[in-house]
């Protein structure tokens, strides 16, 4: 066979070959979908309103022993001290982790305290006697909880606190004027201790207290932008008619802060000095009903927080 038939023969092969293909596809043809309109109008829209971009959060750097904070508080026990489900002790002499603790009165636990920690056993006399109060910082509503708050409560009984407060006092009248600097304040004026403040003659910062009678307040509003949330107000108990009172309090009152727990949010604890080994156990007494029942560490903005339990150490 010549070479020209070997190549007439080959390409009569591929043609019979396509030519069985195309006779293959041409019914498959009647099964592909033909759309002969366009796509509904807004499909395109929603399609890329569906489509929602996931923002990437760039965490600075968290020191090592902080990375696992939230898991470990959340594995941790509870601060609160509930012991309820324990039976009540039957007998004088008994296991105390197996039955409830044996909930003493104020006056009994403050005598007991004299009796174990008495200042010639440990030698220090004027050491001092510290009160651990609970609080429960549940708000108005459940998801609501009341902020760390800071305040200072009036004690009948005083004792060397061991710290240095100033006092700023704002009056109209010279006699108030005269009565908080007799009580102890460091500085006290009127409208023209006011414009000393707008001229930088005197700084509110070398002051760590400001209280203000209710007769100057049109004159004090004008630093209401310097002072912010120190300005003088009844609630804090920073703004009185009775100055000589909210001198006395502030430089000689028992100084105390409310710390929320960071995962148990309606948990709280304060810790404050009721006095000293050297004052009487009366006088640690009756400081003590004054803190635990003063309306001032109760009150917080319209919300209020109980006492749930109280500790001597």
């Amino acid at each position: 066979m010549s070479y020209l038939s070997t190549k007439i023969s080959s390409l009569v092969v591929s043609l019979s070959s396509n030519a069985f293909n195309r006779a293959l596809l041409v019914p498959s043809c009647d099964f592909l979908q033909v759309r002969s309109y366009a796509a509904r109008k807004g499909t395109r829209e929603r399609k890329k309103k569906a489509k929602v971009k996931v923002e990437i959060q760039k965490v600075g750097f968290i020191p090592h022993n902080l990375r696992e904070r939230e898991k470990m508080l959340a594995s941790r026990g509870s601060r609160k001290f509930d012991d309820s489900w324990k039976k009540d002790p039957i007998d004088d002499v008994y296991a105390m982790k197996y039955y409830k603790w044996t909930v003493h009165p104020f006056a009994d636990a403050v005598k007991a305290h004299r009796e174990t920690h008495h200042a010639e056993i440990y030698n220090k006399p004027q050491s001092e006697l510290f009160a651990t109060i609970e609080l429960n910082m549940q708000g108005e509503k459940k998801t609501r909880f009341v902020d760390n708050f800071k305040r200072i409560a009036a004690i009948p009984h005083k004792f060397d606190h061991g710290e240095e407060r100033t006092i700023i006092a704002f009056a109209k009248t010279l006699e108030s004027q005269k009565e908080a600097s007799d009580a102890g304040a460091q500085l006290a004026g009127g409208a023209e201790l006011v414009k000393q403040i707008q001229n930088g003659k005197v700084l509110l910062q070398d002051f760590q207290h400001i209280i203000a009678h209710p007769d100057i307040l049109p004159e004090l509003v004008v630093l209401r932008g310097v002072m912010k949330r120190r300005f003088p107000n009844p609630r804090n108990g920073t703004l009185d008619i009775d100055l000589k009172l909210v001198v006395d309090r502030y430089l000689h009152g028992i100084s105390y802060q409310a710390v929320k727990d960071e995962y148990e949010k309606d948990f709280g604890q304060i810790v404050a000095v009721l006095g000293t080994d050297s004052n009487s156990w009366m006088h640690i007494l009756v400081n003590g009903e004054h803190l635990s029942n003063g309306d001032q560490m109760t009150r917080k903005r319209n919300s209020y927080t109980n006492v749930t339990s109280n500790t001597l150490n």
